[in-house]
């Protein structure tokens, strides 16, 4: 067995030296290495590859249709919030949904939403959140001519700032109070609001 082994290994080492110097197997060309950049800076990369490329932007309107993909969304993680007791996150989402409305110029909705939401950062002490609320309620009620509950919304909001120390709040309370007391548009609305009821009421009669 040992010798039909070395007679199968010379035969196959002749015909592998016979197919080399028949020229059977050829030599692959070498071809020279590529020069390496020595400057990797970006320097050497020319401006208009480096220019900027303004993409189209497509702004999208604002439209009842989306007011309303936003206010299913929104009514939608509130509920979830409100379900597993989640109050915090609830009292956000209230907000939003009062801002939406506030957006579409459903004002009695949007006050609703915002009383809920007040109620629900009072007892989980947020009083940032708290803060914000009662601003956006106290503009809501002079939108609707309350002009009386909006001051006291706001009096309300600035008597926490400043237990708190919240200076930033406090100034822009402020603001909202003089804005008030100084507009004569507030005004203007509740008396047309105020006029409408009598002549709806008239009609009726």
């Amino acid at each position: 067995m040992r010798y039909l082994i070395l007679v199968l290994l010379c035969a196959f080492n002749l015909t592998a030296n016979a197919q080399w110097w028949r020229g059977d197997f050829k030599k692959h060309k070498r071809y020279p290495l590529i020069a390496q950049p020595k400057n990797n800076s970006v320097k050497r990369i020319p401006k208009f590859a480096m220019a900027k490329v303004k993409l189209p932007y497509a702004k999208v309107p604002r439209s009842a249709y989306n007011l309303e993909l936003c206010e299913k969304a929104v009514i939608k993680s509130a509920q979830h919030y409100m379900r597993y007791r989640e109050y915090a996150m609830a009292s956000y989402k209230f907000s939003e949904l009062a801002e939406l409305y506030v957006k579409e110029n459903r004002l009695s909705e949007a006050k609703w939403y915002y009383l809920q939401s007040i109620l629900i950062s009072k007892r989980q002490g947020d009083q940032q959140h708290t803060i914000n609320n009662l601003i956006n309620l106290g503009m809501v009620k002079a939108d609707l001519g309350d002009l009386v509950q909006a001051q006291q919304d706001l009096a309300e909001a600035r008597q926490i700032a400043v237990t708190t120390g919240r200076v930033a709040d406090l100034l822009t309370i402020d603001k909202k109070l003089a804005y008030l007391k100084s507009n004569k548009v507030w005004l203007s609305k509740s008396e047309l609001r105020y006029a409408e009821a009598v002549e709806l009421s008239g009609k009726i009669k």
